[in-house]
C-alpha cells in the first residue's frame, strides 16, 4: 500500500511523539559559497576573512539558513520523509557556524493531529554540545489514505 513512499518515509499512521531523526554535516567553505551563489546571500561576513575578523564573530560564519536547511532535510528524508510538506518553521540563532564546523541537525516529533494530518516537530542544530539553532515546524505529514 506504500508502493508511491521510498523506504524510510514515515506516514501519519506511524508516527509517535517522541520520535526523532537525525543528520550530521561538515559546513564547508565550498557549501557557503554554493549557498551565497544561489540565495544571492553575498554578505562579506560569510565570504571575506578580513572583514569578518573585525566583526563580533571574529571571523566568518555560516549563513544561518544554510544551517537551517539541514532541519529541512532531515524532514524531507527521514521524518516524516518524502511527500512531507512543509506548513512552517520558526527558528532562533543562537550561536555561529563556522566553516569546517560539524554540525547535527535534529529534528522530534511533539505533537500530532491525525484530522488534519499535521504534525509539530522540535527542531535544533547542535556544534558538539553546543545548541546553535532552535525552533519548530509544523508539516503536513504524508498519509496511507492519499497513498
Amino acid at each position: 500500500m506504500l508502493d508511491n513512499f521510498p523506504k524510510g518515509t514515515i506516514v501519519i499512521e506511524d508516527l509517535e511523539v517522541g520520535m526523532s531523526r537525525d543528520l550530521q554535516k561538515e559546513i564547508t567553505d565550498q557549501d557557503i559559497q554554493m549557498f551565497a551563489t544561489v540565495s544571492t546571500d553575498h554578505n562579506p561576513v560569510h565570504l571575506d576573512d578580513d572583514y569578518a575578523q573585525d566583526t563580533i564573530f571574529e571571523g566568518r560564519i555560516a549563513h544561518g539558513m544554510l544551517t537551517a536547511g539541514l532541519i529541512s532535510a532531515v524532514i524531507g528524508e527521514q521524518l516524516p520523509g518524502h511527500g512531507t510538506v512543509y506548513l512552517g518553521q520558526t527558528l532562533k540563532f543562537l550561536a555561529p557556524v563556522r566553516p569546517g564546523d560539524m554540525v547535527r541537525a535534529e529534528v522530534t516529533v511533539e505533537t500530532i493531529d491525525h484530522s488534519k494530518r499535521r504534525v509539530t516537530l522540535a527542531t535544533r542544530c547542535l556544534v558538539g554540545d553546543r545548541v546553535v539553532l532552535k525552533g519548530e515546524a509544523v508539516v503536513l505529514a504524508p498519509s496511507r489514505k492519499f497513498d
